[in-house]
Order: C-alpha cells, then sequence, then structure tokens
C-alpha cells in the first residue's frame, strides 16, 4: 500500500506534533484515495541530522527550524 515518507529536521516538532502530521496526512491523502487504502497507508516521519540539510545554498540548522515554526505563531 502507499507509502509516505516526510523529512524534518530534528528537535523543531514533538512527539505529539509528529503524531498529529502522522494522522492528519494519512487522513488527507485517504480523502483522495478512499478508506481501504487509507487504512493501509504507512507514513513515516524522518528527522534529519541539524547541519545536514541544505536549503537555497544555506546549511540548516534545528534552531532555523525552531525559528521558521514560530514564524507561524506570530
Amino acid at each position: 500500500m502507499p507509502s509516505i515518507d516526510i523529512q524534518v529536521l530534528e528537535g523543531v516538532f514533538s512527539d505529539e506534533e509528529k503524531a498529529q502530521i502522522i494522522t492528519r496526512v494519512t487522513a488527507a491523502f485517504g480523502t483522495v484515495a478512499g478508506p481501504e487504502i487509507e487504512r493501509g497507508t504507512s507514513v513515516r516521519i524522518h528527522e534529519v541530522k541539524s547541519g545536514s540539510w541544505g536549503w537555497g545554498g544555506n546549511v540548516l540548522h534545528t534552531e532555523d527550524g525552531q525559528r521558521m515554526k514560530a514564524a507561524r505563531d506570530s
């Protein structure tokens, strides 16, 4: 069945937030694919070590991800 992989920087999302991401991504996929496929959908969150991710030529660190997330709440 479908397998969805999500990569995030380590230390940015709590265990509760990661559980919400898994639940909501699975449900969103199910709205398109249908309930039977939704029940067989696998979602994995991979945490990438701080400093091991680059975006736009810049190296990202956990603090960068936390800052981006905090801006969402502003």
